[in-house]
């Protein structure tokens, strides 16, 4: 793969810039306390440039995790293992890793991070398109069809509910010993039970 011209990389660099300053004055002042033109001028730049890069508000969070859309159908792409063999590795090696994307972290960064992210309905709403995209770009590397939209589904349901209860469980004060332990043997309990159900239908085609 080449690497990106310098256009691309300013314009990276311009992205993940504004992101990291709306954050940072959503987690001081909150979400909704915090306008737009707010963000534009401590970003110094003008509010039009900002909707360039940011259609919504909200996607001045969600960018921080929207490299993560394509994360499941790369993992399938990229392996010769069976799908739910290579997503299962994967998860399990993010658990051990403390990444965050798993909720098996409790750096406060993080923890801030998720708070702001969960906590606002309207960043919530917006999450949706997220994992629909997530969903998408699966289905597509095991098929496209009605079998594979399904599987793809339920998959992205479940690594979701998994992070979820490992980020509330931290959030609410537990160690995170205790909670990576029951964490990986949630995770392989709930993959054997993804194998069960969805019954060799996960083959990439």
């Amino acid at each position: 793969m080449s690497e990106p011209g310098l256009r691309e990389r300013k314009k990276q660099r311009m992205y993940e810039s504004v992101s990291e300053i709306a954050i940072r004055l959503f987690l001081e002042k909150g979400f909704d306390a915090v306008s737009v033109a707010e963000v534009a001028a401590a970003a110094e730049i003008s509010k039009p440039t900002l909707f360039r890069y940011f259609p919504a508000k909200e996607d001045l969070v969600l960018h921080r995790i929207a490299d993560h859309e394509d994360e499941a159908a790369r993992v399938v792409a990229e392996s010769e293992e069976r799908p739910l063999i290579a997503l299962r590795r994967h998860f399990l090696d993010g658990l051990e890793r403390g990444d965050p994307v798993t909720g098996l972290s409790d750096h406060p960064q993080v923890l801030a991070f998720h708070r702001l992210l969960y906590g606002t309905p309207a960043l919530v709403a917006r999450a949706h398109g997220h994992l629909e995209r997530q969903e998408a770009a699966l289905a597509e590397v095991l098929g496209g069809d009605l079998d594979a939209r399904l599987a793809a589904g339920q998959i992205i349901a479940v690594r979701r509910v998994l992070a979820m209860e490992n980020w509330r469980r931290i959030s609410a004060g537990e160690r995170m010993a205790e909670v990576k332990g029951d964490a990986v043997v949630a995770a392989g309990r709930a993959f054997d039970a993804l194998e069960r159900a969805l019954d060799g239908r996960t083959e990439a085609r």
